[in-house]
């Protein structure tokens, strides 16, 4: 039996990874107050105690507004944290799985370029993050490989959960999504915004099969060909709702377009696949409608 230690184990992600691998392998979670990853020394000598297999790093401070707002703060976890975790993990020959995300992709360059018409981000291409945010993600990237080149680095997209909810936890773009169709207004998405949008069980399922994974940086979500308004207006037509309450919401990013849709290239030459966007929303929607997650008698025309 695997031994896991997971970082963020309270959190969006790392909450449902020690939940799934539960019944197969030993989680080892430690909160804060044991392991402090800003911390080399306590870093090093919680991994040298537990001594894992694997270890599967999620704690981050990824709030984008919020990491302008400390810069210091989010610099010292998501940059200084994710070297100690590599560095420490390469001590004890532990296998470690780093979660980064595809703001890497945001340019902040002005554009105003319908995103769809933009090919997808490919891992090995040049970078230079619009947020720091972004940036603190590639700078750990980098750094966690020259000190221990067996991570493996996952670029994950926005993430949504369909079936469960935590107590206190954030909204999703699902969740986000169910009152407004329930809802009788016009609903606007942007036409300038192009991203992946992944069902995080997908994500925690497919992650066993990265522990043998050479290492290296793979995108790891949900593939995209649409922009925000086109890949809600095909969820609403694969569910049989409809799409005339469907608006562009031609404003956002309109002044820098945003594509951060990603190439799964790499990642299904290693035998993970995962559904297309508007494919796993539709899947989610049609189970939340069939289930009594949403009002069914204002959805359908």
């Amino acid at each position: 039996m695997k031994k896991l230690l997971i970082t963020g184990a309270s959190g969006f992600l790392g909450n449902r990874i020690a939940d799934f691998y539960a019944k197969t392998c030993e989680i080892i979670a430690p909160a804060h107050r044991e392991l402090d990853i800003t911390d080399k020394d306590n870093t090093a000598l919680v991994l040298k105690k537990y001594r894992p297999d694997v270890v599967i790093h999620c704690a981050a401070m990824s709030d984008v507004g919020m990491c302008e707002k400390a810069p210091k703060q989010s610099w010292n976890i998501n940059v200084t944290g994710s070297i100690n975790l590599a560095k420490a993990a390469g001590a004890v020959n532990a296998k470690c799985i780093l979660c980064s995300s595809d703001q890497v992709y945001f340019s902040g360059l002005k554009s105003h370029r319908n995103p769809e018409h933009c090919p997808t981000h490919r891992e090995d291409e040049k970078l230079c993050p619009g947020n720091l945010y972004g940036q603190e993600k590639l700078k750990a990237e980098q750094e966690c490989l020259n000190l221990n080149p067996d991570c493996v680095l996952l670029r994950l997209s926005w993430m949504y959960d369909a079936k469960t909810k935590r107590k206190d936890e954030h909204g999703d773009f699902f969740r986000t999504l169910l009152p407004q169709i329930a809802g009788a207004e016009m609903i606007k998405f942007p036409i300038y915004d192009r991203r992946g949008i992944t069902d995080v069980h997908e994500v925690v399922q497919n992650l066993e099969k990265t522990f043998e994974l050479p290492g290296g940086v793979y995108n790891f979500g949900s593939p995209n060909e649409k922009n925000t308004y086109g890949t809600v207006r095909q969820v609403f037509a694969n569910t049989g709702l409809d799409t005339g309450r469907l608006g562009k919401n031609e404003e956002a990013f309109c002044e820098n377009s945003r594509n951060l849709a990603m190439c799964q290239d790499k990642i299904n030459q290693n035998g993970i696949f995962f559904s297309h966007t508007a494919e796993g929303l539709s899947q989610n929607l049609a189970w939340a409608l069939k289930n009594g997650s949403a009002n069914s008698k204002t959805l359908f025309h």
